[in-house]
């Protein structure tokens, strides 16, 4: 019998496909056999014990004992629904601590970038007003520049070299150095914020499928009106900058 899915011989779609998270959030239900079910619980082993207490068939005390046993199926899944609720409610908490994380790291790199636009303002007057002398002077621009292109080409590169001395050396305007370090602390926040959202999205994943366990889980949530979450979806324009041609 030959592979259903056959990546070698099997149709192929050349073009791909784009996959899209489904923003909807579906509610967890229970139909009437859950219901039967938990009845069947308490009553399949009791009725039989409430039979022979009523009907005298057996000594009262053995009767008792029929019923009390036939009750543990009951109390057994009642116990199980508890755990159940305090599982998932724990769950809970534990999604939103993965997306407090979130939070923190956006917000840490929020910051950074802010005090990363301060730095830029005050280096990029300064860079780009030498950046425009020396492309005037070597663009021969400049009358000096039909005598002596290279000559002054070596002397701005010199007054470029004392500028960026200078401009380094001066304690407020130090800006390339802290914009270096500004976005090393960027680019390890990305990495923590892509770490804090996996660990979120598998949080999630458990809490779908949890929520879904019959018979004990799905009863619980369907009772408490759960719902399953969304997962950290991915903006339309992030992914169309994915597809940029970015080397």
């Amino acid at each position: 019998m030959a592979n259903e899915l056959d990546e070698i011989t099997g149709p192929t779609d050349r073009d791909g496909r784009d996959i899209n998270v489904i923003s909807k959030q579906i509610r967890v239900e229970v139909g009437s056999g859950s219901r039967i079910f938990e009845i069947a619980l308490w009553t399949v082993g009791t009725i039989p014990g409430l039979f022979i207490l009523l009907t005298g068939s057996m000594p009262a005390l053995q009767a008792i004992l029929i019923l009390l046993a036939g009750t543990l199926p009951g109390l057994i899944f009642l116990f199980m629904k508890i755990n159940a609720l305090a599982y998932l409610r724990k769950l809970q908490q534990k999604i939103q601590a993965d997306a407090s994380q979130i939070d923190n790291y956006l917000e840490q790199r929020v910051m950074i970038l802010q005090n990363v636009v301060g730095l830029v303002e005050k280096s990029i007057d300064l860079d780009t007003d030498v950046m425009k002398t020396v492309a005037a002077y070597r663009g021969g621009q400049n009358p000096a520049a039909d005598t002596g292109r290279n000559e002054t080409s070596q002397q701005l590169d010199g007054i470029f070299s004392r500028i960026n001395l200078a401009f380094e050396a001066y304690p407020d305007l130090k800006a390339h150095s802290a914009i270096a370090d500004a976005m090393r602390q960027n680019s390890y926040l990305q990495k923590e914020i892509t770490a804090a959202r996996t660990l979120y999205n598998d949080t999630v994943a458990i809490w779908n499928q949890d929520i879904f366990a019959w018979p004990t889980k799905q009863i619980v949530a369907a009772r408490a009106g759960y719902t399953t979450r969304l997962p950290f979806i991915a903006s339309a324009e992030t992914k169309e900058q994915a597809r940029s041609t970015f080397f």
